[in-house]
């Protein structure tokens, strides 16, 4: 069984901003894949299904951002999964909007989704998918930069890196994380 992952918020008012780039990526595979998002457990919906000859949990932690690991950790403890069975998937300022960026390792470089899923993860060794959203322009606070809209000028290659992200998510269900690395980087 794999589990793929998608950090945001919940609630109306953060329905695509640049911080719920990981939600948008579970929608696209929901869609994609006919697995519906309609089991709720451990403050995260989910939907389970089969892709790729693969069982797949599609998840969306509903404990906002900076405590997605408390949703990630029991998940991956009910269902009995190994740290390779996942992939996170979330927003990054320091790739250009539309970018995409694979790892399998590495720090939180200051998300903290990311940091919450370490903590409670116990490792920095899961895979990810970064979906770059840019810098904030000159002036611009983080928060509100990372909660606010894409502009029209980011929505087409926020949508290809959406695209893609749900590719390289579908690739990996039939080949390991470091081929869909070579692959997608």
């Amino acid at each position: 069984m794999k589990m793929i992952v998608g950090l945001g918020n919940p609630g109306k008012q953060y329905e695509r901003t640049r911080h719920n780039a990981g939600f948008l990526v579970i929608d696209e595979l929901s869609d994609r894949l006919g697995i519906p998002l309609d089991k709720s457990k451990f403050n995260g919906v989910y939907g389970m299904g089969f892709a790729g000859g693969e069982k797949v949990l599609l998840v969306k932690p509903l404990t906002y951002m900076n405590l997605s690991g408390e949703c990630i950790r029991p998940l991956m403890d009910f269902y009995d999964l190994q740290d390779e069975d996942l992939v996170v998937i979330y927003d990054d300022l320091d790739l250009p909007a539309g970018k995409i960026r694979l790892r399998t390792k590495g720090s939180a470089g200051g998300h903290n989704g990311i940091k919450s899923t370490i903590l409670h993860l116990g490792t920095q060794v899961f895979n990810r998918i970064r979906i770059g959203i840019d810098r904030p322009p000159a002036g611009m606070k983080v928060p509100d930069y990372v909660l606010g809209r894409f502009t029209p000028d980011e929505q087409q290659p926020i949508q290809d890196a959406i695209s893609l992200s749900a590719d390289a998510c579908e690739s990996w269900l039939k080949q390991p994380f470091l081929q869909v690395m070579n692959e997608f980087n």
